[in-house]
């Protein structure tokens, strides 16, 4: 018997998800445990899989929807089944506020099939929009994306989607045949040749003529808004700043990398990511959260490694570093940034970090704070490497490499002397780096 599927739960704090993909088609047969669609939700992409078995007789939404949790996304039965009722009761429950908009919703009833064919044959002339005429512009949200993208105003869009809504295919559409936009060209002035007007530079968005452009915020985004907001409200943040001579780090990675070949390659951050783990080994009381009306003290070292995407910040997590090689631990990472960048992590891939690194050496960046990551009780910030002039213990002047660190601490679990051993132990070990791969 045809049922309605809602989209279920795939992450803790999920309210609701983008739809990235639909992995099955209508008229596809499914079986329990098989994977029908990608779902984009506050923590990542997740895999959406059904429990029934069926065939897949409606999509109701499309690629680029935003589907409030619990709303209806398809309906599974036999093959040849009646839906019309179920369709019905689907739409009334989206139209109620269950989706954004659905993409891929019934279409409407056939037309007459009187229509005279000169009018059949005739092109579409595009149709005014609902915003042009004073109402609700509708679109999805990957339309609207999209149209931000190619600069192409939604207002000259006719959208083929239910009620006239606009979908990627119109805008793509209307992409493919707008001509290419010509640069400006230079005139001649008195002294010579000037450009008299200036091309759009990149914090320009083509085709919009006002002073700004918003943008809908993702999931992703709305979460770490949310998620920093509270951290930075409601954890007291505390800052230690120390530097160390990172000239034996850069020596040893040297020669790592030599050892290993063609194996893969140790980065700074990597071992930055082993030192913390060895560290926090040492120092257990750093590997702490505040949980309220307790501490709780991690018994495993979970380091989380901030990675910067386009569309947010993302932390996915080496578990157990204390207690990989340096090797393992540079493999994990590339793997796991890689996959953050093709939004292809788990829910378990980017929870459950005792301690997170955020390192903007890479960006030219001297020193900075972060905010705590919580419920963690610490997040180390990590600048560049600056050559200075260092004065020996002898005396003499020299050149020095150092990299300047910053932690975050909050001050309900680690007090600033806890803090201060942490990074004493630090210090020593990236000082020392050869203790890293013992």
């Amino acid at each position: 018997m045809a049922q309605i599927i809602g989209l279920p739960k795939l992450s803790p704090t999920m309210e609701e998800g983008v739809l990235v993909r639909w992995v099955k088609q209508e008229g596809d047969a499914v079986e329990p445990g098989d994977l029908i669609a990608e779902v984009e939700t506050d923590k990542a992409n997740m895999d959406f899989a059904l429990e029934d078995e069926g065939v897949l007789l409606k999509l109701l939404v499309g690629a680029g929807d935003t589907v409030k949790l619990g709303a209806p996304v398809l309906i599974l039965g036999e093959a040849g089944e009646d839906v019309s009722e179920l369709l019905a009761e689907a739409q009334a429950q989206l139209a109620g506020g269950g989706a954004a908009a659905p993409a891929q919703a019934s279409a409407p009833a056939a037309a007459p099939q009187a229509a005279a064919p000169q009018a059949a044959a005739a092109p579409r002339a595009p149709a005014a929009s609902p915003a042009a005429s004073g109402g609700r512009l509708l679109a999805s949200p990957l339309a609207k994306t999209l149209a931000i993208e190619l600069g192409i105003d939604l207002r000259t869009v006719e959208g083929s989607g239910p009620g006239g809504r606009i979908v990627e295919r119109d805008v793509r559409a209307i992409a493919g045949s707008a001509p290419a936009a010509q640069p400006a060209a230079p005139v001649a002035t008195s002294s010579g040749t000037a450009l008299a007007v200036v091309p759009p530079g990149p914090l320009a968005v083509p085709g919009h003529d006002g002073e700004y452009v918003d943008k809908p915020l993702t999931n992703i985004r709305r979460t770490i808004a949310e998620r920093l907001t509270a951290a930075k409200r409601d954890i007291p943040h505390f800052r230690l700043t120390t530097s160390f001579e990172a000239g034996p780090l850069l020596a040893f990675r040297k020669r790592l990398n030599e050892l290993m070949g063609g194996k893969g390659k140790v980065t700074i951050n990597d071992l930055l990511i082993k030192g913390i783990a060895l560290a926090l080994r040492r120092v257990p009381d750093a590997n702490v959260a505040f949980m309220g009306d307790s501490i709780r003290y991690f018994t495993q070292v979970h380091v989380g490694v901030a990675v910067a995407l386009e569309r947010g910040l993302m932390t996915p997590v080496v578990r157990n570093a204390d207690l990989k090689g340096l090797g393992v631990i540079s493999n994990e990472v590339k793997d796991l940034v890689g996959r953050a960048k093709d939004r292809k992590l788990k829910a378990h891939e980017i929870t459950g970090s005792t301690f997170t690194i955020s390192n903007l050496g890479m960006f030219g960046i001297d020193h900075f704070d972060a905010i705590i990551n919580p419920p963690e009780g610490a997040i180390l910030a990590v600048g560049r490497i600056v050559k200075q002039p260092i004065i020996d213990d002898d005396g003499k002047i020299g050149l020095g490499q150092r990299m300047s660190m910053t932690m975050s601490c909050d001050h309900r679990v680690i007090d600033g002397a806890v803090g201060a051993r942490f990074l004493d132990e630090l210090v020593e070990l990236l000082e020392s780096p050869e203790s890293l791969a013992l």
